[in-house]
């Protein structure tokens, strides 16, 4: 064997043909990535729960006391691993998941998310709360789905949603379980704000991440934009956290969801944690599916975990209406296991934040890449050879430890 023969068996040749991106391997590593780039404060906003993190840590112990029973001597040579949304078809049953402040990890912010899930056919949900509006991220990828914190002033809620509208996005997701901010002690001991404001802990941060801040320094401020452009009266002009959590509707009732349902044209989802009877009462009042989500553990602490919620939902809801789970979700296995329980497909929240924060556009497609390649292995391993049919086969498949 030739040295260079030699060097390429022990796996060290030729390593920069695999990317910037080939020691990232995993959702952790990508974690890791992130903690190296970030702020503490701003890791820490990505990273926290509420009150004591019982909730966040849960789910993603959730998703461990799964285990498989697979099927034997199936022919797996060809997995699918597609599937149909709300109409589309996408290429993984993946989603990426609002999240808030997203130019505060990258200045490319929900741009960059919304180009890397458009190249990886998944969906991408702009969050009320988004730093970019939906027009910006319209013409820079595509219509995204759209989130929705129903405020105080309803001409302001009115507004995002004709705004959503009319920018094309396909689906609505009402999110039904802010009436009051979650105690995210970590945010509150950091005093953040948006834009961050030059405190001693501020300035120590820059000391410890010159290169954030500098990249972060060459862009436009960052502030509330998408729900600016619809606050015709000020109420968001504070920077604050608690500032933003006021604004919140704590009125919100199933009226308030019939009437947004009168002026949305398509797919309306609600996006929280539901009891079986409450998941029959939302399609009582017009909707066409859920969004199981404990906010990634930022509510309500010692929270039901949603995926423990998916298959009684699901029987609830029946087969027709759509269901879909976040919260806890750190590989394409978890992927297997939301759809093996009955969800049409799990959705992503801080995993591609990590992946922003660790190589911008670029890494949030390696993270999809990463997830697709675990979610397509897993099927293969179970004798599953199309979403479809992991569904379907879940019940056998699927056990509880």
């Amino acid at each position: 064997m030739r040295i260079r023969e030699a060097i390429d068996f022990v796996g060290i040749g030729r390593a920069g043909d695999r990317g910037p991106f080939r020691r990232l391997l995993t959702v952790d590593d990508l974690r890791s990535a992130a903690r190296r780039a970030l702020p503490r404060s701003v890791f820490d906003y990505v990273e926290g729960g509420s009150d004591r993190e019982l909730a966040l840590t849960g789910n993603e112990s959730a998703f461990h006391d799964a285990r498989w029973l697979p099927r034997q001597l199936r022919d797996v040579g060809a997995v699918d691993a597609s599937t149909t949304l709300a109409g589309d078809g996408w290429a993984l049953p993946v989603g990426f998941a609002p999240t808030g402040y997203t130019r505060m990890i990258d200045p490319a912010g929900e741009i960059a998310v919304a180009r890397a899930a458009k190249a990886a056919g998944v969906p991408y949900v702009l969050s009320t709360v988004g730093s970019t509006t939906i027009e910006d991220v319209t013409a820079a990828a595509t219509a995204p789905w759209s989130q929705l914190y129903a405020m105080r002033d309803r001409d302001l809620t009115d507004d995002l949603v004709r705004r959503a509208a009319e920018a094309g996005s396909p689906v609505l997701e009402i999110a039904v379980d802010t009436a009051v901010s979650g105690n995210r002690l970590r945010d509150r001991r950091n005093g953040l704000t948006i834009p961050p404001k030059m405190t001693l802990s501020t300035i120590t941060d820059i000391g410890m991440k010159p290169r954030y801040w500098t990249r972060m320094l060459r862009h436009e401020v960052m502030d509330f934009a998408q729900v600016r452009a619809s606050d015709s009266n000020g109420v968001f002009a504070g920077g604050s956290i608690a500032d933003i959590g006021a604004q919140f509707d704590p009125s919100l009732t199933w009226a308030d969801v019939e009437r947004i349902r009168s002026l949305w044209p398509r797919t309306l989802l609600l996006k929280g944690a539901f009891a079986p009877d409450d998941a029959r009462r939302a399609l009582d009042a017009g909707v066409d599916g859920l969004h199981l989500s404990d906010h990634g553990g930022r509510q309500l602490d010692q929270h039901v975990a949603p995926i423990a919620l998916v298959a009684p939902v699901r029987a609830a809801l029946g087969d027709d209406a759509l269901l879909v789970v976040d919260s806890g979700v750190r590989s394409g296995g978890d992927v297997a296991v939301a759809i093996a329980s009955g969800a049409d497909a799990a959705f992503i929240g801080r995993p591609y934040l990590w992946a922003l924060a660790a190589g911008g556009e670029p890494a949030v497609g390696h993270l999809a890449g990463i997830l697709g390649a675990e979610y397509r292995r897993t099927m293969a391993l179970l004798g599953a050879t199309s979403t479809a049919e992991l569904r379907s086969m879940g019940p056998e498949l699927l056990r509880w430890s």
